[in-house]
């Protein structure tokens, strides 16, 4: 039978991998995190951890979808270490933080920078009103809040070369989700929707409120006798038209694609290790206003029970 346990531990595998938000400074400071920045296992009270997650740039999707690869002698490398905590309230409610640390290269003909810094910070917390694997046709379901505060610096208040000491989108955003997992076996199923809208602001005289941006995540892993799990996740994320100074710009609506290979261990009881591939697909119509990317990230989880 497939331990309940090691079910949750997969499915934060997969909710650190899927983006919530879609990022005005760069592609790497995206995470569902923003949501349910760490998930504890069923038998756990607290976890700490941290994240490593390193992206390069392929390209950049137009504003009609069409996408067009990096010029040549043009490098950007984006660079993101989290700090996780998550904390039991009740039996079926956690709450959860994640500080995000920002790090850019960007390379052009004639120019290169690198910079960063403290991102912005993510609250959330999670009700589960059924855990998978309780009943055989009831999913475990499970609703998300979280807030994403704005420490980190927006592009504006950017200072040095090619903005690369940006780290944020200056903006306070509320995220609220679903969650639907289930297990049969060794499988494990998990769907969730998340939907994020970000407060106006206010910069160089310029009034700006970004679009309502809706995420949905699927993902599938079997866990071998070994404990070794192996996961695929896909999310989509897309975002309305921002509105300056109260005028809707009808090309400024975002779109993206991700896809990523998951595998995950547990070293010990307390202990586990996750890591992934991740591609966001190189391919026109498929994306919209953003980079495309690929990379990797790594993370060790600390649990406490």
């Amino acid at each position: 039978m497939f331990p309940e346990h090691r079910a949750t531990a997969i499915a934060l595998a997969f909710a650190a991998l899927a983006p919530a938000r879609l990022a005005h400074a760069q592609a790497c400071c995206a995470g569902s995190g923003a949501v349910t920045p760490a998930r504890l296992a069923i038998h756990e009270d607290a976890l700490v951890g941290t994240t490593l997650r390193v992206g390069g740039v392929l390209g950049n999707y137009a504003p009609d979808g069409a996408y067009s690869s990096q010029p040549p002698h043009t490098t950007e490398v984006d660079v993101e270490e989290d700090l996780l905590a998550a904390a039991r309230i009740t039996k079926r409610a956690q709450v959860a933080v994640l500080i995000p640390l920002v790090e850019t290269f960007r390379a052009y003909p004639g120019q290169t920078a690198h910079s960063g810094g403290v991102g912005d910070i993510n609250l959330g917390a999670r009700y589960d009103f059924a855990l998978a694997g309780e009943a055989r046709f009831v999913p475990g379901i499970a609703v998300l809040v979280g807030a994403t505060f704005p420490t980190g610096r927006p592009p504006e208040e950017a200072t040095q070369p090619l903005a690369v000491d940006a780290t944020g989108i200056g903006a306070f955003q509320g995220n609220v989700g679903l969650a639907l997992e289930q297990t049969w076996g060794p499988w494990l199923l998990n769907v969730s929707g998340i939907l994020a809208q970000r407060a106006t602001r206010s910069a160089q005289g310029v009034s700006e409120t970004l679009g309502t941006q809706l995420t949905a995540i699927g993902a599938l892993a079997y866990s071998f006798r070994s404990d070794l799990t192996l996961g695929f996740v896909g999310s989509y994320a897309a975002e309305g038209n921002a509105a300056i100074n109260g005028v809707t710009d009808p090309d400024s609506h975002k779109r993206v694609l991700t896809l990523s290979g998951v595998a995950l261990y547990p070293l010990t009881d307390a202990l586990r290790i996750q890591g992934s591939l991740f591609l966001t697909p190189p391919v026109s119509s498929l994306g919209a206003n953003q980079p495309a990317s690929a990379g990797m990230t790594l993370t060790i989880l600390m649990g406490f029970s």
